[in-house]
Order: structure tokens, then sequence, then C-alpha cells
């Protein structure tokens, strides 16, 4: 079997039920997409396939033809198939989904430091969660101790001053146009520090 183009061996099922030689694919950049994808060095993936690092990276430079072997240890040092060396990824798909939300239309949610308006509330299934607040504290004593949550925070001043108080970091001032982004997981308050309520947009991952 060495020596024969391994794509010949593969078939894939056309939608009218026959079968047909897979269109030709870039071997070596589908292994180096694979590789990237799990965050694997050349050096982690050919340990794992059993192959040496040179005979790996010839295989994604195009520099050799691997025989079927060579196929198999790939395929179960990457935990697919061989089919799969030859399938190409697929396409991202759209699937259309948007909300607009128009100002002042969000859905209040009060607190004794924050005034939140959560927007894109109607969008399910959401990975990210908008939300403008009017900050209201003036003081950390006003807070039951620190804020916390999984994920990731983006926080963009939208008027007035604000001071953002963190966990492991020295307190911050920021003014209107200014931004940060961290761990929400750490300890984090924001207070007001301008003669009015300062507003904020805020932007939580999920997960």
């Amino acid at each position: 079997m060495a020596g024969a183009d391994p794509r010949s061996l593969f078939r894939i099922a056309r939608a009218d039920g026959s079968e047909g030689h897979a269109p030709p694919i870039d071997l070596g950049a589908r292994v180096r997409e694979l590789r990237r994808a799990r965050d694997w060095t050349l050096e982690q993936a050919a340990r794992k396939a059993g192959l040496a690092r040179s005979t790996l990276s010839k295989i994604e430079n195009g520099q050799m033809s691997p025989t079927y072997d060579a196929l198999k240890k790939l395929a179960v040092g990457l935990g697919i198939s061989v089919p799969q060396l030859f399938t190409p990824a697929p396409a991202p798909q759209a699937n259309g989904r948007m909300t607009v939300t128009r100002a002042g239309e969000g859905a209040a949610h009060l607190t004794t430091t924050y005034e939140h308006e959560l927007l894109a509330e109607s969008l399910s299934r959401k990975r990210m969660l908008p939300y403008r607040a009017r900050v209201r504290a003036r003081r950390m004593e006003e807070f039951d101790g620190w804020v916390r949550h999984e994920g990731e925070e983006f926080l963009y001043v939208l008027t007035g001053r604000i001071r953002l108080f963190t966990e492991f970091y020295e307190p911050v001032d920021m003014a209107r146009g200014d931004s940060a982004y961290y761990d929400a997981a750490m300890g984090h308050n924001v207070i007001s520090i301008s003669q009015d309520d300062a507003t904020i947009l805020w932007v939580t991952s999920l997960g």
C-alpha cells in the first residue's frame, strides 16, 4: 500500500446515495490545522502520534507523502479516524441571530449601588451578557464585600468618572472613553467619583 495516494482509499457519500472519491485536500495543511486546533506544538503532536518530529514537519509542509501506517498513527494521535484527515473542517455557519435594544428599553434591575439596564435580554443562549449601568455608589463601604463571578468582564465608561477597585490591583480612576478588561472571578467594585452618577457599559462573558 506504500506509495499509493492515500486519498484514493476513501470515498464519500453523495446526496443521491452514490459514492465518489473525496475531493483533493491539502493533507499537510489539514494536519497542521488539526494540530493547532488542539494547541499542540510539533513535538507534542509527533510524540502523541509516535512519529519523529522531522517526519511530521515534512508531512505538514508537503515534503513527503505519508504511508498508510503513518496516517493511522496520525489519526490515533489526533483522536480522529483516518478518513477525517481528508475531510475539510466544516465552514462556520451563521445562524442569523440578532436583537436590537433601543435606548431606555433595556430591562431594569436596581440595587443599592447600581442601576442596571440589561441589554439584548430577548436573545437566549448568549455567550455574553451586556448591560448599561448607572453607578450610584460613592464609597466602597456601600458594598457588602467584593463582587465576583465566573467569566471575564469588559467595562467601558460612557459618562462621568469612576474608580475601579479590584482585589489584586491598586484602584484605577477612569473617565469617559476609558475601558478595562479583567477576570471577573477577581473581586471588583465600581464607584462614581463624579458629581453626578457615572454610566458605564459592562459586557460579561458567560462561561
